[in-house]
């Protein structure tokens, strides 16, 4: 008889499943909701074994803040790297990943309106806000930089900086409504408005993004 393997979770393994176990539980049931108890409960772990990871639910939730902006962030870039070929590919591909799932997603949608508002009372959360945010711009900036360049224009870094900026905010928005309200939209419809939009933004001719497929369909 084959004796059943048996693996033993690292503590990497291990303070992820209690992030998890975390998030699920303010996806459930809020910030104030989500104790230290119940997020044991979750993970199948005692409240001492918690302590072993985390000093205390805020360093518990603040851990899950961070694992829930660098994943979007990281799921967008992934995407560009995975795009390959052209600058504009990148570019494009970067932007799009944004705009549909699995960063569009009313489950993030609910766990980043329960974080946001700690970053006004809570410096960790600043700073994790802060240290993601200029993640997100830096990326953006050097994917802007190699388009425009393969487009035969030189920009500075701060024109990259502004052009950043300013794409970023629209991202913003664009994800708000295709996580609130995704089934209103066509399937590549927001991608391609901001797309076009991005074209307007950077001084381009229409169709200099926005006439290439997404998602194997044509852009609205």
């Amino acid at each position: 008889m084959n004796r059943r393997s048996f693996h033993r979770a690292t503590e990497a393994e291990r303070r992820q499943d209690l992030i998890a176990a975390t998030l699920d539980c303010i996806a459930e049931t809020g910030l104030q909701g989500a104790t230290v108890r119940q997020i044991a409960m979750r993970a199948g772990v005692t409240g001492g074994l918690i302590r072993h990871y985390f000093a205390g639910k805020d360093e518990m939730v603040q851990a899950a803040y961070r694992e829930t902006m660098t994943g979007m962030t990281s799921i967008a870039i992934g995407a560009a790297e995975a795009a390959g070929g052209s600058a504009k590919n990148r570019f494009r591909s970067f932007i799009v990943a944004n705009l549909t799932p699995p960063v569009t997603d009313s489950r993030t949608l609910s766990l980043w309106g329960a974080f946001i508002s700690q970053i006004r009372v809570d410096p960790e959360f600043a700073a994790i806000h802060r240290e993601n945010y200029q993640a997100f711009i830096a990326a953006l900036e050097m994917l802007i930089g190699a388009f425009l360049k393969e487009e035969g224009r030189i920009e500075t870094a701060d024109d990259c900086r502004r052009h950043a900026i300013a794409i970023n905010g629209l991202v913003d928005g664009l994800w708000l409504e295709a996580s609130l309200a995704g089934d209103m939209f066509a399937e590549s419809e927001l991608p391609g408005i901001a797309l076009g939009s991005i074209e307007s933004i950077l001084g381009l001719p229409a169709g200099t993004l926005s006439d290439s497929r997404i998602n194997g369909k044509e852009n609205i």
